[in-house]
């Protein structure tokens, strides 16, 4: 068969776009250039990638959503081949595509990427952000070349590289009698109303360290902004528990304080796209982490267990 890079990249773009009219704004081309690219791949194949559904766009057919998986997987392949050929003889050039999962963004990006791009000043790094569901989504789609993220449920088609363990802690109010304490229980916990951040497999996780010992937490509060948590502890409606401490200077309004009960840890890193090759961007952009981790960076972000915990 006979076709262009360009011909599948505008084909890719019409079936992310759901629409013609979409992909020539979202590219900066001509509706008919994305149709000309898609009737002639049509005719190559032998098949219809996408149903035509006037005033409504495009849909692709159980074959079209095949050959549009090939293709991305293919185009991926290039933007690699790309950044590699490009980076011969020299330091990584190109683009990283960094997706993060929200809440922790605004803790971690800042030092993952301050002494990268400061070595790299070829890399162009490209954020993307959500919670843990759609940053692996991205990953799989193609959308990204790698995501920050906890390990919770990740699919067998991803590996995950650790780089450090975050336990659980408590954030109150520091008016609260607890505050003054060096520890809390879980127990003592559930009996103030509980600011719970409810993102996907989050609000599971934290409610779930009480249904396991046999509390009932009492939910007075849910967001999905880990920011709007720690305000409204700080404002004494309630307590919330968190994996991360803000990297932040000291808050007067809130306290975080340690959990004594034995609760389970979980583990952030990078997850990656399991057996492939990575591109030499992203082989820098995992052994930068990795130091990173050795050197102890993230430590400042965990709030530990008393010694003397169970």
């Amino acid at each position: 068969m006979n076709f262009t890079l360009k011909q599948l990249r505008y084909v890719e773009a019409a079936g992310r776009c759901g629409s013609i009219t979409n992909a020539a704004e979202l590219l900066s081309i001509s509706q008919s250039s994305i149709t000309a690219a898609i009737d002639a791949l049509e005719q190559a194949l032998g098949f219809d990638l996408f149903i035509r559904m006037p005033a409504k766009g495009i849909q692709a057919t159980p074959s079209g959503t095949d050959a549009l998986s090939h293709i991305r997987g293919f185009l991926e392949q290039t933007n690699h081949l790309d950044s590699d050929l490009r980076s011969i003889g020299g330091e990584p050039v190109g683009a990283l595509r960094l997706a993060c999962y929200v809440t922790t963004a605004p803790h971690v990006l800042p030092p993952m990427l301050k002494g990268f791009v400061r070595d790299h000043p070829g890399v162009r790094v490209e954020l993307a952000e959500g919670d843990m569901v759609s940053v692996v989504e991205q990953l799989l789609d193609g959308s990204v070349d790698l995501a920050c993220t906890y390990s919770n449920s990740l699919p067998e088609q991803v590996s995950f590289t650790p780089l450090f363990s975050a336990p659980p802690y408590a954030i109150i109010s520091a008016e609260d009698a607890l505050a003054k304490k060096s520890s809390v229980t879980l127990a003592q916990l559930a009996e103030r109303p509980m600011i719970v951040l409810d993102l996907p497999f989050g609000r599971d996780y934290y409610t779930d360290l009480f249904f396991s010992r046999g509390l009932r937490p009492r939910i007075a509060h849910t967001t999905r902004s880990s920011e709007i948590v720690r305000a409204l502890a700080a404002g004494g409606f309630g307590f919330s528990v968190l994996n991360i401490r803000a990297r932040e200077a000291a808050r007067p309004e809130y306290v975080c304080l340690p959990i004594r009960d034995p609760t389970p840890a979980i583990e952030f890193g990078i997850v990656s796209i399991a057996g492939v090759r990575h591109p030499r961007i992203v082989r820098a952009f995992l052994d930068h982490c990795a130091k990173l981790s050795s050197a102890g960076t993230f430590d400042d972000l965990v709030v530990k267990r008393p010694s003397n915990s169970p």
